[in-house]
Formats: C-alpha cells, sequence, structure tokens
C-alpha cells in the first residue's frame, strides 16, 4: 500500500495513522522527495480529473492566473505539492481521506 502525499500533511498522517491501526503497512512516498513520474500524472489524471488540483492551497493561491491556467500535468511537474492528498494506492485507487476513502481503504 502506497500512501502519496507530503510527511508534514494534517490529511496524510491521519490516514497513516488509521492505516498501520488497522493493521495494513503504508507506505509514505513523499511527493515532494521524489516527485511524480510522468506515467503516475497520467495515471492520477485520467482517475481523478480536475479533483487532483487542491485548489484551497496556499501553493494554488501563490500562483498567478497565467500559471493557473496550465495543463494540470504541467501544474502538477512544476509544483507537486497541489496535488490533492492522500493518493492512496491499495484497495483500488483513491483521492483524500473522507468516509467513503475510508470504507474502501480499511
Amino acid at each position: 500500500m502506497i500512501v502519496y502525499g507530503i510527511k508534514t500533511c494534517g490529511t496524510v498522517q491521519k490516514a497513516l495513522a488509521a492505516l498501520t491501526a488497522a493493521g495494513k503497512a503504508p507506505v509514505l512516498r513523499d511527493i515532494r522527495k521524489e516527485p511524480l513520474t510522468a506515467d503516475e500524472r497520467a495515471e492520477f489524471i485520467a482517475a481523478f480529473g480536475e479533483k487532483l488540483i487542491n485548489r484551497s492551497s496556499t501553493t494554488w493561491r501563490a500562483l498567478s492566473e497565467a500559471e493557473r491556467a496550465a495543463p494540470i500535468e504541467a501544474l502538477l511537474q512544476a509544483h507537486p505539492t497541489l496535488m490533492k492528498r492522500p493518493v492512496i494506492r491499495g484497495n483500488g485507487l483513491t483521492l483524500g481521506w473522507d468516509a467513503a476513502v475510508q470504507m474502501a481503504q480499511l
């Protein structure tokens, strides 16, 4: 089970703790230290589309209007932390840590 996110993200930390408590063996892939590959970006964009971009993040707010207009692929390549977190590859591929994701992954 791979959890894609950043180690300082509170939601990622909650997901890792809950998955570990449930007997899973999640591995954190810190996207700051090891950015997504082109294939991973394409897979995540195909699965989640526009929802993959976190438009409430400080990174998004710091972007110019021209930068915000870039394709999702280019945004994630230039600014990995724009990705909504976590993306979990376990029981399928899920985005975020809401009740539905918890049911699917725990």
